[in-house]
């Protein structure tokens, strides 16, 4: 015969299995004040109200059956290795649509060669297939953020200017600090 765990279960009411005695009891335990609780001893064959099951009809049984685990997620199949089709077995659409995508992936495993070759000998990175950067605005700080209104809605042509001359400051300075 086995012997009990060192740290036995306990069930709903408290009580576990002295691993020494092999009796039901309630374990000791701390009071909030610190004092200690002493074991008690359960008569055998009594049960608690806590631990009696209830009733529970066939119905309600086989609901309990087939519902899901706690934390398992419905629909949700543990994926398997796919076994990919064979061209015999797709259909013409299929295929075709197949083929496009072997032609873009082409395509743009060409762009990104030809945009890694550039960036090397320019210094410049070429922009992927199909994609544009937008051109920058300037942005001053005293006009208004979009949709809102002030008095001053006129920009002369000095603030202007000096915006400018601002933005090359910064981008000479940057070009002297990369070397």
């Amino acid at each position: 015969m086995s012997k009990p765990p060192l740290s036995p279960q306990q069930t709903a009411s408290g009580i576990a299995i002295n691993p020494r005695t092999l009796d039901r009891v309630i374990p000791e335990s701390r009071r909030a004040d610190g004092s200690l609780r002493k074991e008690r001893r359960i008569r055998p064959g009594f049960t608690p109200q806590e631990d009696v099951a209830r009733f529970r009809s066939s119905r309600q049984q086989a609901v309990d059956a087939r519902t899901l685990p706690k934390g398992h997620i419905p629909g949700w199949v543990p994926p398997t290795a796919s076994v990919p089709e064979s061209k015999d077995q797709q259909s013409k659409s299929a295929k075709k649509n197949e083929k496009r995508r072997e032609k873009r992936k082409e395509k743009h495993q060409d762009a990104v060669r030809e945009s890694w070759d550039s960036e090397g000998e320019e210094g410049i990175s070429a922009q992927p297939v199909g994609q544009e950067i937008p051109p920058l605005q300037l942005v001053d700080s005293n006009t208004p953020a979009r949709g809102q209104h002030s008095e001053k809605v006129e920009q002369t042509v000095p603030e202007a200017a000096s915006l400018e001359s601002g933005v090359d400051a910064v981008a000479d300075r940057l070009d002297k600090l990369s070397v």
